[in-house]
C-alpha cells in the first residue's frame, strides 16, 4: 500500500470517527468494551477516540509528518503485540507501520479487543487491500513492537530472540507547577491525573511544587467504581496507620520523589529551583514518558496535554518511524 493510498486511508478514517458516540453503533462498541474491560469507561473511551482522531488523522498534519520519513522499499512483516492498559493505546503503532509501507501482524490486547478490533474493521471496510493480518505465535516476522511489564518483555526477548524488535516497558509522567497556574490549568492538571484511572505511562503521577508552597488543586471524584474501591481501601489503610495525606477526591496526595507504586496515589516533591527539577528529571530521563508544565522547558507539553499525544509524541522516546525504516 503506498503511501498517499495510506494517508487517505487514515484521513477517511478519522472522518468516520468524527461521529463515534453519537451513534447507535458506536454506543454499541463502548458498550461491549467496558464489558470487556471494567476500568474502561465511557469518557475514557471517547476521550481516546477523539485524541487520536484530532491529533493523527488530519490530512495535512500526516503529510507534513509523514514527509520527514522514507517509505519501505520492500515491505517487511513487522508483529505488533499491543497493550491494553488504556483505550486504543496500540493504534499508534498500527499507523506507523502501515505508513511506512510494511504489513501490520498484530496481536490485541484482552483487555482492548473490542476497540482495536472496531478500528480495523473500519480500515478494512475502507481499503480492503489495507495489509493488517492476525498475529500467529508460530510464524515468523521480520520486526516485532511489543509493549508491556518488565516479565512480558522477558518473554519478548525470548519469544523474538532472532527478530529485530522494539520492546516498551512501563513509564511516568510529572508536571511541574510554580504556583501562577490559572485555573483552567490546574483543571486541565486533574485529567492529566486521572484521566484513564490514571493508568497511562501519560498519567501524571508526581507534581513538583516549591518549596513551602501550599498546594491547591481542585476537588474531584474517582472516574471509576474499581478506583472509588480502591482509594476507599488506601485511605482505610494510612488512617489505621495514622499516615497523613491529602485527599482531593479523586486521588490521595503524598510527600515524595519516587514514583508511587499504587493507583490512585501522586507524589508530590518540593524544589528550590526549576535547575534541581531539570537536574531530578535528567538523571530519571529513562523512566519519564512526559513532562507538563507551564513553565518554558525544552520538550514540555501544556497542562491537561498529556491525555493528546501528537504524532511526534513517541512512546519510549524512540521515534517508531526511524526504527520501522532503518
Amino acid at each position: 500500500m503506498n503511501r498517499e493510498a495510506s494517508i487517505e486511508l487514515f484521513t477517511r478514517l478519522g472522518v468516520e470517527l468524527a461521529s463515534f458516540g453519537a451513534t447507535a453503533e458506536s454506543d454499541a462498541i463502548i458498550a461491549r468494551s467496558i464489558e470487556h474491560n471494567a476500568w474502561f469507561t465511557r469518557d475514557d473511551i471517547l476521550r481516546a477516540v477523539d485524541a487520536i482522531r484530532t491529533e493523527m488523522l488530519d490530512s495535512q498534519r500526516l503529510r507534513q509528518w509523514a514527509e520527514h520519513y522514507p517509505t519501505a522499499t520492500a515491505p517487511r512483516r513487522v508483529a505488533v503485540i499491543m497493550a491494553g492498559n488504556i483505550p486504543l493505546v496500540g493504534f499508534f503503532d498500527l499507523l506507523c507501520v502501515i505508513l511506512s509501507g510494511h504489513e501490520c501482524h498484530i496481536k490485541t490486547s484482552s483487555k482492548d479487543s473490542v476497540l482495536m478490533g472496531y478500528i480495523v474493521e473500519r480500515l478494512r471496510h475502507i481499503a480492503p487491500e489495507v495489509p493488517i493480518y492476525a498475529y500467529d505465535p508460530t510464524d515468523s516476522y521480520d520486526m516485532a513492537i511489543a509493549t508491556g511489564g518488565d516479565d512480558a518483555n522477558r518473554y519478548f526477548r525470548e519469544h523474538f530472540s532472532n527478530t529485530r524488535t522494539l520492546l516498551r516497558g512501563s513509564r511516568h509522567s510529572v508536571a511541574i507547577l510554580d504556583g501562577s497556574e490559572t485555573p483552567e490549568e490546574l483543571q486541565g492538571l486533574i485529567l492529566d491525573i486521572t484521566a484513564y484511572s490514571g493508568l497511562g505511562c501519560r498519567s501524571v503521577s508526581m507534581l513538583f511544587i516549591p518549596r513551602g508552597k501550599e498546594l491547591q488543586l481542585p476537588h474531584t471524584t474517582p472516574i471509576n467504581p474499581k478506583m472509588t474501591g480502591g482509594l476507599r481501601s488506601i485511605r482505610a489503610l494510612y488512617t489505621l496507620q495514622q499516615r497523613e495525606y491529602i485527599d482531593y477526591g479523586g486521588f490521595i496526595a503524598l510527600p515524595g520523589d519516587t514514583f508511587p507504586a499504587q493507583l490512585g496515589i501522586v507524589s508530590i516533591a518540593e524544589y528550590d529551583t526549576i535547575g534541581n527539577v531539570e537536574a531530578w528529571i535528567e538523571a530519571h530521563s529513562n523512566t519519564i514518558q512526559c513532562v507538563v508544565t507551564h513553565i518554558p522547558l525544552a520538550g514540555a507539553i501544556p497542562l491537561g496535554r498529556a491525555q493528546y499525544p501528537t504524532l511526534w509524541d513517541y512512546a519510549d522516546g524512540c521515534d517508531t518511524m526511524l526504527w520501522l525504516n532503518a
